[in-house]
C-alpha cells in the first residue's frame, strides 16, 4: 500500500509543476508518520504539521505548508483530497465547522469559529420526516434520496476562510486533488470495507458505476480509481471561485438530481444562491488552568464539552488513570458528566438564528449545581435537563442521534496559526446520491423527525433556511500564556463529544501523548446506557459499573481522533516543547510534521 501511495504521488508531482514532489516529503519525514494500530510512535515536529484521515490528503495539506502556506491553505487542500479518497465521510456535497487560532488577530480575538453547516430548503416544513401515520420515518427511509439533502456549506466555508486567512493562491490549493482525481488514487481498505457493507449506494446509477465493478463488487483495495467528473468540478471552482458552485450549472445539476429522485427533495437554485457562512463567537471555558475553546451552536459540541469539563474538574482524575485500579471511578464520573451535558443538549441547543439558547448554560453557579448531582458511588441512570438562566420552559426534548459520516483535520503552521476542522456529509455515503463526482449530504436528518412533543415544540425542529443541530466539536486549547497547545477533534456522530473529552482528559489529567490518547479505549454516556468500547480492557469494568447502577452497552467505537499537542503540558497551565501528533488507529489517518 505504501508503495502504491508513493507511486501515485510521484505521478502527481510530475503533473503539478507548482508543487514540490510530495512523495519526497513523505520519505523525508517518514519517522514523523503515525499510521494504524501498529504505529505506537507520536509524530514529533517543531514548526508545522497536519493530521487527517488519509495519507494522500495529509501529504496534500503538508505540501501547502511546505510552500509557505497557512494552516487554512493546508486545510482546504486536505479537504479537497479527502472528498476524493474518503468520499463516504465528507466532501463538496457536505458541510463543516472550523475553530481557528488566528495568530495575527488582536489579543482576546484570536479564536475564530466559522459555521459552514448545511441549511434546510426554503420550502422545508416541520413534518418533513413524519409519515402518513403520524409517526417518524425510519432513518434510511428519510436519509436515502433528495428529501434529506441540505444546501452544502463546505465550498463556501473554504472560500471564506481562504479569503480571510489564506496565503497561497486559491487555484494552487486544488492542484493535488485534481491531479489525483485524473491520475487515479488507490482504493483504501476502509473505503473498500464500507462499500462492501453498504446497502443503498447501488440504487444511484452514477454512484454504482463509479464505486463498483460491473459484477457489483466494490473495486479492490489498491485499485487505481479515477474520478474525472470530480476533477472537472474542482477546476470549475478553482477558476470561478465560490460562485461556480452556488450560482450556475453545478447548483442546477444538484437541484435537478434532488428533485428528480424517487424520494424527492425540494431544493431550489435560490436556496443555493442564498447560502452564507457565519463567523460566530467561540464557546470557551477553563479546565485545570487551560482555556478550552470550541464550536458554538448550531453545533452542540462546544457547549457539551465545556459542560462536561466543568463537572469533571471537581474530581481528582489525575489519580484515576487508565493504568490504575481507580479507572472505574473515571469511567463512572465521565459517564455521569455526559448524561448531564446531553440532557441539556437535547433540550436547549439548536440553530441560534431560530431558537433562543439560554445564556446561563455555562454560568459557573449553574454548572456547579449540575456537577453536584454526580454521586461518586452511584449512577443517576438518566439525567433531566436543568433550568439555566434564560431557559424557555416550553421546549420539548429532542433525542435524535447524529450518524457518524464525518472526518476531522488538525493543523498548525509556522506562523503560529492552528486549525481544527470537522467536516461531514452526515451518514456513511450521505444521501447515496452522486453528482459531478461527489456525494450529497443527508444532513437534514440531523433535525428532529418530530417537530413537537406533548404540545411543546422541539428546538431542533425543521424550518426553512435553518441549520440542523450538530455534535461536531473541533477544539483548540490554550495555556495561561494564551498560546495554542492542543488541537483536537473527531468524527463519530454524537459520540464525538465523548471522544473529544477523552482526548482532553487524557492529555491534561493523565499526561498521555496524542498517540496514546488516540489509541485509548472509548467510553461515556449520551444520557442512555454507559457505553464502553468492545474488545478493550474496559470490558472488564462492566460488572463493577453495573454494581454502581449503570446499564452498560459494549459497542464498537470507530472514532477518528486527530490530535496535536505540545510535548509538555504542565500542571500550572503552561506548555512547552515540540509538537506531538497522534492519529486514531481505528481509521487510516496519519500525521506529518517538521
Amino acid at each position: 500500500m505504501a508503495g502504491m501511495i508513493r507511486l501515485k504521488f510521484a505521478l502527481l508531482a510530475a503533473l503539478t509543476v507548482a508543487l514540490p514532489p510530495l512523495c519526497a516529503i513523505a520519505q523525508n519525514h517518514a519517522p514523523e508518520i503515525a499510521t494504524g494500530r501498529a504505529a505506537k510512535q507520536d509524530a514529533r515536529f517543531h514548526r508545522e504539521g497536519v493530521a487527517a484521515a488519509n495519507p494522500l490528503a495529509v501529504e496534500a495539506g503538508f505540501a501547502m505548508l511546505a510552500q509557505g502556506g497557512s494552516a487554512i491553505d493546508a486545510a482546504v487542500a486536505t479537504q479537497l483530497v479527502l472528498g476524493l479518497v474518503e468520499p463516504q465521510s465528507s466532501g463538496l456535497g457536505g458541510g463543516a465547522f472550523i475553530v481557528m487560532h488566528d495568530a495575527k488577530a488582536p489579543l482576546g480575538h484570536r479564536t475564530r469559529t466559522y459555521d459552514g453547516r448545511e441549511t434546510a430548503p426554503g420550502a422545508a416544513k416541520p413534518t418533513r420526516f413524519v409519515g402518513a401515520d403520524g409517526l417518524p420515518l425510519k432513518f434510511h427511509d428519510a436519509a436515502v434520496g433528495g428529501k434529506s439533502v441540505g444546501v452544502p456549506g463546505t465550498v463556501a466555508l473554504m472560500a471564506e476562510v481562504h479569503r480571510k486567512h489564506g496565503r497561497l493562491p486559491w487555484k494552487a490549493l486544488f492542484a493535488p486533488a485534481i491531479a489525483l482525481a485524473e491520475a487515479g488514487f488507490p482504493v483504501s481498505p476502509r473505503l473498500h470495507m464500507q462499500l462492501k457493507s453498504e446497502r443503498f449506494l447501488k440504487t444511484d446509477t452514477v454512484a454504482r458505476e463509479y464505486f463498483y465493478r460491473p459484477d457489483g463488487e466494490p473495486w479492490p483495495v489498491g485499485y487505481g480509481l479515477k474520478n474525472p467528473a470530480y476533477a472537472a468540478t474542482l477546476r470549475a471552482i478553482a477558476d470561478g471561485g465560490v460562485d461556480a458552485f452556488y450560482r450556475g450549472p453545478i447548483a442546477t445539476d444538484i437541484v435537478n438530481a434532488v428533485r428528480a429522485h424517487v424520494n424527492a427533495g425540494d431544493l431550489t437554485e435560490a436556496d443555493f444562491s442564498a447560502y452564507r457562512v457565519f463567523e460566530r463567537a467561540p464557546v470557551c471555558t477553563r479546565y485545570r488552568g487551560y482555556r478550552v475553546c470550541g464550536m458554538p451552536a448550531p453545533s452542540s459540541g462546544g457547549t457539551a464539552v465545556a459542560q462536561m469539563l466543568a463537572s469533571l474538574e471537581r474530581f481528582p482524575l489525575a489519580n484515576w488513570r487508565p493504568d490504575s485500579a481507580q479507572m472505574l471511578d473515571s469511567v463512572h464520573v465521565m459517564a455521569e458528566a455526559g448524561r448531564l451535558a446531553f440532557a441539556d443538549r437535547n433540550r436547549f441547543l439548536a440553530d441560534p438564528d431560530f431558537v433562543h439558547i439560554p445564556g446561563g448554560l455555562l454560568d459557573l453557579d449553574y454548572l456547579n449545581s449540575r456537577a453536584a448531582l454526580i454521586d461518586p458511588t452511584r449512577s443517576m441512570k438518566r439525567a433531566e435537563p436543568g433550568q439555566p438562566r434564560g431557559a424557555q420552559l416550553a421546549l420539548a426534548e429532542d433525542a435524535s442521534v447524529d450518524i457518524p459520516g464525518t472526518s476531522h483535520i488538525s493543523i498548525v503552521d509556522r506562523y503560529g496559526n492552528a486549525v481544527a476542522m470537522t467536516t461531514t456529509i452526515e451518514d456513511q455515503f450521505g444521501a447515496r446520491m452522486m453528482v459531478r463526482g461527489f456525494l450529497l449530504n443527508n444532513e437534514l436528518t440531523d433535525f428532529s423527525f418530530l417537530p413537537a412533543d406533548d404540545g411543546r415544540r422541539v428546538a431542533n425542529r425543521i424550518e426553512p433556511g435553518k441549520r440542523p443541530r450538530s455534535s461536531i466539536a473541533p477544539t483548540i486549547v490554550y495555556d495561561r500564556a494564551g498560546q495554542p497547545v492542543i488541537v483536537t477533534g473527531s468524527p463519530g456522530g454524537s459520540a464525538i463529544i465523548n471522544y473529544v473529552v477523552k482526548s482532553l482528559v487524557g492529555l491534561i489529567d493523565w499526561g498521555m501523548t496524542p498517540q496514546a490518547v488516540a489509541d485509548a479505549p472509548n467510553f461515556g454516556s449520551r444520557n442512555g446506557p454507559t457505553e464502553i468500547e468492545k474488545g478493550t480492557p474496559l470490558e472488564a469494568l462492566k460488572p463493577a459499573l453495573e454494581a454502581r447502577g449503570h446499564s452498560v452497552a459494549v459497542l464498537e467505537f470507530t472514532s477518528g481522533l486527530h490530535v496535536l499537542a505540545r510535548e509538555r503540558l504542565g500542571r500550572d497551565g503552561l506548555a512547552s516543547g515540540r509538537w506531538l501528533g497522534g492519529a486514531d488507529p481505528r481509521r487510516e489517518g496519519v500525521v506529518i510534521g517538521r
